[in-house]
């Protein structure tokens, strides 16, 4: 693409998609936070609750986690200088591979920088060109771009809709590979897969399931841990896929399987052979965050007192939230425009909440994003759902019903 036309796409785009926005002072994007990740943060020196976080434990401010990874930092540095592959493994790497394969009760695990790679690296390497990769029509990005990277046939099927899925799945040669992909807990729509449903299916076509556990790990299951245990179906799930960025207070991903498939993505998943390895603190700090998790349920037993607590006064309100199973609470706006709004005026109200609009979603789908932590009191959850109740009623938005 010449100079000229790489211009004339940037331009485009800035006048034709965000100067509207922009110019209504609606821009709900890249907003500086100037504190700790907790449920009240800084921004432009004003205090704001924060709705619009994935620390769903609050773990994020914990003194141990934060202790741990400076004492990696001084022991190890700043970063390995190099992949996994080559000069970038450290000892707390194969520790916490062992911890987290034997939390979700699997073979072995690996650790990829980020949880979008760890979700690229299979998806581009497990299958080839006369395979297929089956993923569900609401799934995060990074199944997509994972799945796009490989040469192999990708088919969506409808969100949840496992006798879509089977009729896709039917109509596929019996000697090929068929790889099924799916969020645990879909970080929208907050409603968690039918996976029971998904793996007497994938049984009977003979499919490998994919559970991508970004926003499950820490939240359902026990001990947090994810959607297979959450179903009791462990055995039943290939491979499993996670984010220390949630849950787990830190950075990076991973993915759990058998060993051979574990030790196949060492050599063969071009997203951990060619990219950094994760940083040494980043390490540290979900150790701590898992062993916490594990020796302390507290945590997630107050999240879900949280969540039915905001999800009760939501609806008792009338707001429509669709069917979240979850932490995660899609506040149905349905109008683009309007979503914008609600977010702006909530935040110079004091409260931070995420908008999530076309082409994300269908514009007649798009809404608020609405999420909870475990640290969360019952008074910043009423003062959030009273001030979204008058914003709502002010912009007189058609979903809201009281």
């Amino acid at each position: 693409m010449s100079k000229g036309k790489l211009s004339e796409r940037t331009s485009k785009f800035i006048s034709e998609e965000l100067k509207a926005i922009k110019s209504k002072d609606l821009y709900a994007y890249f907003r500086p936070i100037e504190s700790k990740q907790d449920t009240e943060v800084i921004i432009n020196g004003k205090k704001v609750l924060m709705f619009g976080s994935n620390s769903y434990l609050g773990l994020t401010t914990d003194p141990r986690i934060i202790e741990a990874s400076a004492e990696a930092l001084y022991k190890y540095g700043t970063g390995c200088a190099g992949s996994r592959f080559l000069n970038g493994t450290l000892d707390i790497h194969l520790e916490l591979e062992e911890e987290l394969a034997a939390y979700v009760e699997m073979e072995a695990a690996i650790l990829f920088s980020t949880g979008f790679q760890a979700n690229l690296g299979p998806l581009s390497s497990l299958t080839g060109r006369n395979d297929y990769i089956l993923l569900d029509d609401m799934n995060h990005a990074s199944l997509i771009d994972g799945s796009r990277l490989s040469f192999s046939k990708v088919i969506k099927y409808g969100h949840n809709n496992m006798e879509d899925l089977r009729m896709k799945l039917s109509r596929l040669p019996e000697d090929s590979m068929k790889l099924i992909a799916t969020d645990g807990i879909f970080s929208m729509e907050g409603d968690i897969v039918k996976l029971p449903e998904m793996v007497e299916i994938a049984n009977e076509f003979d499919a490998i399931v994919m559970v991508d556990d970004a926003h499950s790990l820490g939240v359902i299951g026990e001990k947090g841990a994810g959607t297979a245990n959450h179903f009791g179906l462990t055995k039943d799930v290939d491979l499993i896929m996670g984010t220390f960025s949630k849950s787990l207070a830190s950075l990076g991903g991973f993915i759990a399987a058998d060993k051979d498939t574990i030790e196949y993505l060492k050599h063969k998943a071009r997203a951990l052979m060619f990219s950094a390895s994760m940083t040494p603190a980043s390490v540290a700090s979900t150790l701590k965050a898992l062993e916490i998790i594990q020796s302390e349920p507290e945590h997630i037993e107050k999240l879900w007192k949280n969540t039915k607590y905001a999800k009760k006064l939501l609806i008792d309100q009338g707001f429509d939230l669709g069917k979240t199973e979850s932490p995660i609470l899609p506040i149905f706006v349905r109008d683009n425009d309007k979503t914008y709004y609600v977010t702006k005026m909530l935040q110079d109200r004091g409260i931070f909440v995420n908008p999530v609009v076309a082409p994300a979603v269908p514009a007649k789908d798009s809404l608020i994003r609405f999420s909870l932590m475990s640290t969360h009191t019952f008074a910043q959850i009423e003062e959030a759902v009273e001030k979204m109740s008058k914003v709502f009623q002010e912009l007189e938005v058609d979903s809201y019903t009281n």
